[in-house]
């Protein structure tokens, strides 16, 4: 009789082990897919918009886990998150640069520690491109010559185009290709002059403090070429104040990039000539191409989004109200 109790306890315990093992063997792993973002900082409306259509995209999703740190438009600050984001073993590294060059050493420590990256919006300038997955961001060339195009139409050839040119960061991919549209543009163009090359950070109060203060000395200008929509409102501002009129039936013409949606505003009011779209709404996309670099999938090296440019008779109030950014 004890020989049997002995055997059945002894098969109780086996049993209780082998349910122990098997419950850990099928026990889901809720492991989220770690994404480090280095986001440039917040200095204007898009880049807001930008950082919001990023966090929304993974933000209710249980499979990703967003860890975005803004670098405050300074790449010091971007090179320590990417180096944390090394140290931390994240999944995928995102990085949106403030500045093409400098970043082959940085990118070559991400591909050491076997982390794959895609650059957003701006571009970086690597002899090797292996370093990065797939670029994704606006074909600012084309948003310039877009631009110049409007402006050619608007210009006769027996009258002088004398531009006045409000740079974004410098060395920043929008203000390198930006600014070759406007230049190449002018080059070909006898009648048309840059007047100056005023330099405003892609912020509101830089804008203003350099325009107010080029306005006290030189007001002979025609055409405000702005390369990006929070320049432009400071830019409004000091011309305002300097009592120049501009938009439809005024001194200057204004030209703009970005079309968020109180620049649209101006240019539905008459306020703004042109808005040269660039869509910060890259969220899902990105997303779209972290899932097929997961399953395999092939992914272009090059992904450009979508964007138009539009003028005071194309808008409608509607399409102002219906803005996303």
């Amino acid at each position: 009789m004890k020989r049997f109790f002995s055997i059945l306890l002894s098969l109780t315990m086996l049993l209780g082990m082998a349910g122990c093992s098997g419950a850990r063997a099928t026990e889901p792993v809720n492991k989220a897919f770690v994404i480090g973002f280095s986001q440039v900082g917040s200095e204007s409306d898009w880049r807001v918009a930008n950082t919001k259509s990023m966090t929304s995209a993974f933000e209710n999703d249980p499979e990703y886990d967003l860890v975005m740190e803004n670098a405050r438009q300074e790449q010091e600050n971007q090179f320590t998150a990417v180096r944390k984001f090394i140290l931390e073993g994240v999944d995928f590294i995102i990085i949106a640069p403030t500045v093409e060059e400098g970043w082959e050493t940085v990118l070559t420590e991400i591909k050491d520690a076997g982390i794959p990256v895609i650059i957003m919006d701006r571009s970086v300038a690597v002899e090797d491109d292996s370093l990065y997955l797939t670029n994704i961001g606006s074909d600012f060339l084309r948003q310039g010559k877009l631009a110049v195009e409007w402006l050619n139409g608007e210009i006769p050839s027996d009258k002088q185009a004398k531009i006045l040119h409000l740079q974004g960061t410098i060395g920043a991919t929008a203000q390198i290709q930006r600014t070759k549209a406007l230049e190449d543009a002018v080059a070909t163009h006898s009648n048309w002059e840059i007047t100056s090359q005023l330099y405003g950070d892609f912020t509101e109060a830089k804008a203003y403090e350099v325009m107010t203060e080029y306005l006290k000395t030189n007001k002979d200008i025609n055409v405000l070429y702005s390369e990006n929509d929070n320049m432009t409102f400071g830019a409004m501002r000091a011309l305002d104040e300097a009592g120049i009129t501009y938009g439809n039936g005024g001194q200057v013409k204004i030209i703009t990039f970005d079309a968020t949606k109180e620049a649209l505003q101006y240019c539905h009011d008459g306020r703004i000539d042109l808005c040269v779209e660039c869509n910060p709404l890259f969220g899902t996309t990105v997303k779209d191409l972290i899932k097929k670099y997961r399953n395999g999938e092939t992914i272009p090296k090059h992904v450009y989004v979508d964007e138009t440019a539009y003028t005071t008779k194309e808008i409608t109030q509607e399409f102002v109200n219906s803005r996303e950014y």
